[in-house]
């Protein structure tokens, strides 16, 4: 009998990390089929993204019609999982993002970003922010069919949930970074930030009376991210003296989605409310669900709440633009 491998980092309830390097995952591992949705009418199918650094992945979720003459909003998003699990071929993000276009009425890139441990951030920042360059350069022309016949590229969204939600903030900013430096991607309509995953060194609010929950966050961000600066990192807190003011976030609009019993909850708030102090001149709007915890709407996606939450996105990047 072969001996057992020697565990040398247990990442609770994510993953563990073996001492030859390998990673055996949990959560976050099970794949459904892209294809037709009978019960919301909802096409996907999975393409490649080729950049000139890396291939990515992405699955395309549009409503199964065919008038080309309608133009859809397009929403970038990026899943969840603290950087280390989980995919677009996940079965409940496959059944929240079709409920949501079904829903909605809109074209969805749901991107396949890189992960932790075998790929550290900023990997998964990185591929996030080629998939966007890929998406928009669609308005001058580009090899998806979808992109090219249904999208309405003056009408793009970024959204996500917990650390797809903490990207698409990275994302608007590096968006004013980008548009500087002469490039031609403009602001995008609206980002949606479903239970962010921001953190800092010093707990706030009820992060201070759980301890347990405040030392998992804790470890799953020095997990992730090999940095010296810890939970103070400008890529997990978004209010150290090195992290760009928000003001320079790069979007109309900005719905902010927490949950009451959720431990990064209070994060949520303070991103909303330093958000409205930072000179930023867009519209932003915060929405507290209560009596729920983290990502609800994933793990259980047939409760009224899930469904309340899916109709408030819908209804946001619905509205009149102007």
């Amino acid at each position: 009998m072969a001996p057992s491998k020697q565990v040398s980092q247990e990442i609770f309830p994510y993953l563990r990390v073996f001492e030859d390097g390998t990673v055996e995952r949990y959560a976050g591992t099970e794949v459904t089929p892209a294809g037709l949705d009978s019960q919301t009418g909802v096409l996907s199918k999975d393409i490649f993204i080729t950049t000139p650094q890396t291939t990515l992945s992405a699955r395309l979720y549009r409503p199964d019609f065919t008038n080309n003459n309608q133009k859809l909003p397009v929403l970038v998003y990026y899943h969840g999982g603290a950087f280390c699990i989980a995919s677009p071929a996940e079965p409940k993000y496959h059944c929240f993002l079709n409920r949501l276009v079904s829903q909605a009425k809109i074209i969805v890139v749901s991107v396949d970003y890189r992960l932790a441990p075998e790929h550290p951030l900023p990997a998964a920042y990185e591929d996030s922010w080629a998939s966007l360059q890929w998406v928009v350069a669609h308005a001058d022309g580009g090899t998806e069919e979808w992109l090219e016949s249904y999208a309405d590229f003056r009408q793009v969204f970024l959204a996500g949930d917990s650390a797809g939600a903490n990207i698409t903030h990275h994302l608007a900013l590096r968006l004013k970074d980008s548009n500087q430096q002469g490039s031609n991607m403009k602001k995008v309509q609206g980002i949606a930030m479903i239970h962010p995953y921001f953190w800092g060194k010093d707990p706030i609010g009820e992060e201070a009376n759980d301890s347990l929950r405040k030392s998992m966050v804790d470890n799953w961000w020095m997990f992730v991210c090999p940095s010296n600066k810890g939970c103070d990192d400008p890529y997990i807190n978004p209010f150290t003296k090195e992290t760009p003011s928000l003001e320079g976030l790069a979007s109309k609009s900005v719905l902010v989605l927490v949950a009451e019993k959720d431990i990064l909850c209070e994060r949520g708030k303070l991103y909303y409310e330093n958000l409205l102090k930072s000179g930023w001149q867009g519209k932003a709007e915060i929405v507290e669900t209560k009596g729920e915890d983290h990502v609800f709407h994933i793990f259980n996606p047939d409760s009224e709440n899930a469904h309340l939450l899916i109709k408030s996105l819908a209804s946001y990047i619905n509205r009149d633009p102007n």
